[in-house]
């Protein structure tokens, strides 16, 4: 069972080298990453982006890059489209989003003619690695579904669980999140946490416990659970943290970094290949976990 981001780069090393395509590759901590990881012999490269710019970004970070691994694009839309491609013509294992908005590069993955999905829903898991916790949680979906409906939730679950397969977890505990423990009709969330606690009763989810509705004391705390009388069982040892809508998902990632200390590696599954899609202001750390946790996937 993989617990932390340094057990899984090691799982990683022990693996096949995959190829990843990266979109606007001219950035800094994009670079590095894809370059630390080629280093450590977890990856290689294709970049699309702007040609001058990275070999220049490649040079201040000590590397002379192979210019005949980059192709140079004039922008966005360009990059996008030769990075799907490479995937497609199976050039490239899996794609990293560099310096561009997360919307080009989805347009260009959902597109029905050259695009990369697989007609299901999409979801993306931020994977955190919490100084004071026993185990990687996963918070999904803060990127992709704006407001999941109830059958949309199902798909994030079944995808979030494909990344708990490589971790090693074949029954994941998933908390259906809410303000509260009891199902109220003006929170359409607790209703759906009902419904998906039913489903996972029925053996919609295989061997994972799906609980909710659920407060994220309970979820997280074990103490929680015991004051709160929680009878469920989940007791504050949850692995998967599902949100209701994209805002709590973004939200509660993105604090567990700023403010617990916690790492972070992003990914989205539902399409033909992982995709790395970390927001621009990302650091190098979260960049390169990242690619880390998309070549487990791969593994």
């Amino acid at each position: 069972m993989i617990r932390s981001f340094k057990e899984m780069e090691e799982v990683v090393l022990k693996g096949s080298k995959k190829v990843v395509a990266v979109a606007c590759a001219h950035d800094e901590h994009t670079l590095e990453a894809v370059l630390h990881a080629n280093k450590k012999g977890i990856l290689d490269y294709l970049l699309f982006g702007r040609k001058h710019d990275i070999l220049e970004k490649g040079k201040a970070l000590g590397v002379e890059i192979d210019p005949s691994l980059i192709t140079h694009c004039e922008d966005d839309m360009m990059a996008a489209q030769w990075a799907v491609r490479a995937v497609k013509e199976k050039k490239a294992d899996f794609i990293l989003k560099g310096i561009m908005q997360t919307s080009t590069l989805l347009r260009e993955v959902v597109n029905k003619d050259r695009g990369i999905g697989l007609g299901k829903p999409m979801s993306h898991v931020a994977l955190i690695d919490a100084p004071n916790c026993d185990r990687l949680l996963g918070v999904t979906d803060g990127v992709m579904l704006i407001k999941p409906d109830y059958e949309q939730k199902k798909a994030i679950i079944k995808n979030a669980m494909q990344i708990y397969d490589k971790l090693g977890i074949s029954s994941p505990k998933v908390a259906g999140l809410c303000a509260v423990e009891v199902v109220n009709p003006k929170m359409p969330e607790t209703i759906d946490a009902d419904k998906l606690t039913q489903d996972g009763k029925n053996g919609e989810f295989g061997s994972a416990i799906v609980e909710g509705p659920m407060a994220i004391d309970l979820a997280l705390i074990p103490e929680a659970s015991k004051i709160k009388g929680y009878k469920g069982e989940i007791q504050g040892d949850a692995d998967i943290l599902l949100t209701h809508d994209i805002a709590c998902g973004n939200v509660l990632a993105k604090a567990l970094v700023a403010v617990a200390g916690a790492k972070y590696a992003g990914c989205i599954l539902g399409a033909i290949c992982p995709i790395s899609l970390n927001s621009r202001s990302a650091s190098f750390e979260e960049k390169y976990y990242s690619l880390v946790l998309c070549t487990l996937m791969l593994q």
